[in-house]
């Protein structure tokens, strides 16, 4: 009931300014204890008559008044605005980016956390945008929403702490964590795939083709055409690297994450080598190439397989 009434209050939002509706402020331990102390003295200022502790009395309270306001103060205005992660692997810490806005106060000993992570302190300065980095431990892949980010403050006396709990609608992509194991032997994913395929080079003589314009003259057979056989190109070869796909029934492990692990694992080690690969899973299948984005297509694959949105 709690997380509903705070989802209609404070809805999720990449970009979150904090006012009355959203900040919550109590006293702390020492500021009940201040309280405690004060009701005492006033107790005792109106038993015994004594003026000098009414005068401490009313000094203490409107202090503590006046920190009430200066806390709330301190955390009115600011603005947080998320900047998006990258995806991380299973085990890592997600590093989550935002940035803090101030138009026109400074904003002092603002603690940032998550119950699962350390804290983290910093000071805003007026009309200047302050970049900040968190931390999020990961455990499984798939789809990370870190949920309600806590952003607190206690200046200046310590005697109050002012909270909000703000969902900044993060989402990052975790991989599976990768094991790092023998990859498997060439497997073929159609015809003619997990064969070794000849591109054109300088390494074998192949044969010889109907010259073509912009054929270097280097490669004619100038023999052939001095016998009348007409003009020819030498065409040379050479190996191309060998398809390697990847599939589930491949990869070794007792269970579904496991083998997932393994999958990523080859996934970079033939990335590494340079050698063409393809993935094959229930539903998905990403034919044999190269590149950074052939590689993350591959690991979001592995991430979100058998995922749920």
């Amino acid at each position: 009931m709690f997380q509903r009434w705070l989802k209609r209050r404070i809805p999720p939002a990449s970009q979150v300014r904090l006012d009355h509706r959203r900040i919550f402020i109590m006293p702390t331990r020492a500021g009940m204890g201040l309280l405690l102390l004060l009701v005492i003295m006033l107790i005792g200022a109106i038993n015994y008559q004594n003026s000098l502790v009414y005068a401490v009395v009313f000094l203490l309270g409107s202090l503590f008044w006046v920190g009430l306001h200066h806390t709330y103060r301190n955390l009115a205005g600011l603005e947080l605005q998320a900047n998006g992660s990258l995806p991380v692997f299973a085990g890592e810490e997600a590093p989550l980016n935002l940035t803090l806005l101030s138009e026109r106060r400074e904003h002092q000993a603002m603690v940032l956390s998550w119950p699962s992570s350390l804290p983290r302190q910093v000071d805003v300065e007026p009309r200047l945008s302050t970049p900040l980095s968190l931390y999020y431990p990961t455990a499984q892949r798939g789809w990370l929403r870190p949920g309600r980010l806590r952003v607190e403050t206690r200046y200046p006396l310590g005697w109050f702490v002012a909270w909000s709990l703000v969902d900044l609608d993060w989402q990052v992509l975790v991989y599976p964590r990768p094991l790092n194991l023998p990859l498997p032997g060439l497997a073929a994913g159609g015809v003619g795939e997990g064969e070794q395929l000849l591109a054109e080079g300088v390494d074998d003589f192949q044969g010889l083709r109907s010259y073509q314009p912009g054929d270097s003259k280097r490669r004619l057979d100038w023999r052939a055409w001095s016998r009348g056989q007409g003009l020819h190109s030498k065409v040379f070869a050479e190996p191309r690297h060998t398809s390697q796909w990847l599939t589930l029934a491949q990869a070794p492990g007792q269970s579904l994450e496991q083998q997932l692990s393994c999958l990523t694992g080859w996934v970079l080690q033939l990335e590494q080598r340079r050698q063409p690969y393809g993935l094959e899973l229930p539903g998905k299948r990403i034919g044999p190439a190269l590149g950074e984005a052939h590689r993350d297509a591959c690991l979001r694959a592995l991430a979100l397989h058998g995922v749920a949105g």
